[in-house]
């Protein structure tokens, strides 16, 4: 069943859309201007746009600084290093104060123009609205392999799996963005999270574009780091694995031994695999535990651009 229409009767609801970068200032001016139209297209919203430099060493702090001045509905803040995309992400939602949040990276391969289509289904009543992916432009057959693959392994193990094909850009509640606010979770990987809370969802699809300028920053191993954990933090099959091999290795131990007399090698060989199997995936828990415990911030703050009635406002060194 459809969820309640949201209606406001006394405002208009606010949007706010957070825009993570890292080293974007090839395409950064663009993607200000392609999403300030589409904003400016929504007259049943006030807007507001927040830019989060992920310790940028090119010129795009500069640039969000140029953009932050030309436009009073435009805040933008800079960590003090790069601490990753989704912390990035983690921090804009922290900041965002609209009715409903967006998250959409700068380099235009996801289109500001299907926000349009995620505004009306919120107003429709749904709590998350995902970007399902149709097509994925100027992506290598690498990538767009592995990319399924993972997605569909991640959601047959996972207790509760997130969309299929769908990435971090999507339209978020304000009730969901609370939530994911005061989350302690280190290595938090949002669209595992987002699905985790289990409130009303769809999606929306459409074709991703290749980048507009610029190369990926989502190296490999990045993307290698970021499946880890999604798989870490929405499953918990990795650790039973090693006992189900176990049990396979004991079972083809005892075949080879009732087909052939002499296994010693066989069994040897068999018996350290199952043992450093077991021992690297509950190294990986154990790893994740300790930066667990260590209970250091997602991110820390180094300068904050406030919009002030047409003039910008620096605040440095915010830690959070």
């Amino acid at each position: 069943m459809l969820p309640k229409r949201r209606v406001f009767d006394s405002r208009r609801p606010l949007l706010s859309v957070v825009v993570p970068c890292y080293n974007e200032a090839e395409v950064l001016a663009h993607t200000h201007d392609r999403l300030s139209r589409v904003l400016d297209g929504l007259p049943d919203f006030d807007c507001e746009q927040i830019y989060v430099d992920d310790g940028s060493a090119d010129g795009t702090w500069d640039l969000i600084n140029s953009l932050a001045r030309s436009s009073g509905s435009t805040r933008a803040m800079r960590l003090s290093r790069n601490f990753g995309h989704q912390n990035a992400c983690l921090a804009g939602l922290r900041e965002a104060r609209g009715d409903a949040v967006v998250v959409i990276d700068a380099d235009l391969q996801d289109p500001p123009e299907v926000i349009a289509e995620m505004a009306a289904l919120w107003r429709d009543g749904w709590s998350v609205v995902s970007a399902r992916r149709r097509s994925r432009a100027g992506e290598t057959v690498f990538k767009r392999a592995t990319a399924a693959v993972f997605y569909r392994v991640l959601g047959a193990v996972s207790d509760r799996p997130p969309e299929l094909d769908t990435g971090d850009f999507r339209l978020m509640d304000r009730e969901l963005v609370e939530l994911l606010s005061v989350s302690l979770e280190q290595d938090l990987y949002l669209r595992g999270a987002v699905s985790w809370f289990g409130l009303p969802e769809t999606s929306v699809t459409y074709d991703r574009d290749a980048r507009y300028a610029g190369a990926s920053k989502y190296t490999l191993r990045k993307m290698l780091a970021l499946s880890r954990n999604g798989l870490l933090a929405n499953s918990s099959l990795p650790l039973r694995l090693p006992a189900y091999v176990g049990a396979l290795a004991l079972v083809g131990g005892a075949t080879a031994a009732a087909v052939r007399r002499d296994v010693r090698l066989l069994a040897a060989s068999g018996a350290f695999g199952v043992q450093a199997l077991a021992l690297g995936v509950v190294g990986e828990y154990l790893d994740a535990v300790l930066r667990q415990v260590r209970g250091r911030p997602h991110y820390v703050v180094g300068e904050r651009l406030e919009a002030i009635s047409g003039s910008v406002h620096l605040e440095e060194r915010v830690a959070l």
